[in-house]
């Protein structure tokens, strides 16, 4: 910490005193929503009283109300808990230097689930990119049933809505940090990625950004009477009405630990009661797969990628992939409506890997790979560029492989924090990192991630697990075989 006064900075809610460390300007714990707590814990966000004087902006803000990830994940994914009412709040890293100007500007969207996760993450550091010359903002939004949760009482998709109001306080406020409210880029990991493919396809984020990336999460909401489903599961664990005015009155570590019990075995690959996006009318019309597909944000440039393994932080640590048999595997094909023909092409191109494996390899291309490149087929005629990416280094930790959430340190840049080794191991490639964060940073301010865009020839950037590599079509048969 710098021994110079904090830089001060004037918002719409009054003055901030930040922190100052060898030239990146530091914002933190700023709110950009009323605490919602009490008559407002289940309405939508509501805009902050201007305060009186300075207020100090030094430490991470409370987090909002949510349990760890559960053994052997929360060794992995460190998930640090504040303790406050005050959640809906925000970070900013800037460049702090006399005449600066308008600088490209970035906003962390986390993953989690839906029900996991804050702004406060070590790895989500923002220093790297501030040094690079971009204002990056993190954001905290409601989690679980009191951010997705669906009611006949109140709003829908509460955390999308919190996430709105951060996005809308950015516009408001961001010049005033150095940032250009013009060349917002949007960018999430995972639920973090699903929540900004909703912000694409929702006529209330409309005009709050203009570009985005999404790593490891594709555009995916269900029909507000199917995410409902989850609410009464919980409702019913506790033995009150299916209403927010019920669930209120239940105190919190009682309504987390059955938000856990409803919510904790589900996967992404096995299935179970979890938190979605809901298609509310309101927020998100309709599904954003179908929405993205017929136009909806085609001036919005995109960033979109996955990892090679993204299963197998979902498998691994628990031993699924040894446990998985052939009889298993055809189970699981079949409840996933899989065909044959898809399943023959997997078996065909991987002779040497597990059912288990195969099941993982499935299972990223129709969660995750495939869908993506559905929007990116169809925005080849649109005014806004596209970008496909592929993270394919290899973490030796538990052999988790190029897993889901593995590529966030190198796109932060924050390797060196120990948090980031425990998914990593000691030794990640530095130049790999610098290459990732440097693309990332390069679209943000430019539009351009430094490679083709999408076209017919499908060109992907490999990242990893050597050098940055274009690549044309990777695993061609693979994805052939999806077709209809």
């Amino acid at each position: 910490m710098s021994d110079v006064p904090g830089p001060l900075v004037t918002t719409c809610g009054g003055v901030l005193r930040g922190s100052l460390t060898g030239g990146v300007a530091s914002f933190l714990g700023v709110p950009y929503a009323k605490a919602p707590v009490g008559a407002r814990r289940f309405r939508a966000p509501e805009a902050v009283d201007p305060w009186e004087g300075v207020r100090e902006a030094v430490a991470f803000g409370a987090t909002a109300p949510k349990r760890p990830f559960a053994p052997p994940l929360d060794a992995l994914l460190p998930d640090p808990d504040v303790e406050g009412e005050d959640c809906l709040n925000l970070n900013v890293w800037a460049p702090w230097s006399e005449g600066a100007g308008s600088r490209a500007v970035m906003v962390w969207i986390h993953g989690g689930s839906l029900a996991h996760g804050s702004s406060s993450v070590p790895v989500y550091d923002g220093t790297a990119f501030a040094r690079d010359g971009v204002v990056l903002v993190s954001l905290n939004y409601r989690l679980g049933i009191e951010g997705f949760g669906v009611f006949p009482d109140a709003p829908a998709n509460l955390g999308l809505r919190d996430q709105i109001a951060a996005l809308t306080w950015v516009r408001d406020n961001i010049a005033a940090f150095g940032g250009d409210p013009e060349r917002v880029t949007v960018f999430g990991e995972s639920a973090g990625a699903i929540s900004i493919a909703a912000l694409l396809a929702s006529p209330l984020a409309k005009g709050l950004f203009r570009r985005a990336v999404l790593q490891s999460g594709a555009p995916i909401a269900v029909p507000r009477e199917q995410a409902r489903r989850t609410t009464r599961a919980i409702a019913a664990r506790l033995g009150v009405e299916a209403t927010a005015r019920a669930v209120a009155a239940v105190p919190r570590d009682r309504l987390l630990d059955a938000q856990t019990a409803v919510t904790g075995r589900r996967s992404p690959l096995t299935g179970g009661h979890s938190f979605q996006v809901a298609v509310d009318g309101e927020v998100l019309p309709r599904d954003p797969a179908v929405a993205l597909r017929d136009g909806a944000a085609a001036d919005v440039d995109l960033l979109m990628g996955t990892n090679t393994e993204e299963y197998r932080l979902w498998f691994v640590p628990g031993g699924l992939t040894e446990r998985i048999g052939r009889l298993a595997l055809r189970a699981a094909l079949w409840r996933a409506g899989v065909r044959a023909r898809t399943a023959r092409a997997y078996r065909a191109s991987r002779p040497g890997e597990t059912p288990g494996e195969l099941l993982g390899a499935v299972a990223t291309d129709k969660l995750l790979r495939v869908p993506l490149y559905r929007v990116a087929d169809a925005r080849t005629a649109g005014p806004g560029s596209t970008f496909l990416y592929e993270f394919g280094w290899r973490s030796p930790v538990m052999g988790l492989g190029a897993c889901h959430a593995l590529e966030i340190a190198f796109v932060f840049d924050t390797l060196d924090r120990p948090e980031a080794a425990a998914l990593t191991g000691p030794d990640a490639p530095r130049e790999l990192a610098a290459a990732m964060h440097g693309a990332w940073t390069r679209f943000a301010a430019t539009g351009d991630a430094g490679w083709r865009p999408w076209d017919p020839t499908r060109p992907v950037m490999a990242f990893g697990p050597g050098a940055p590599e274009l690549v044309e079509s990777p695993r061609e048969d693979e994805l052939r075989a999806w077709e209809t």
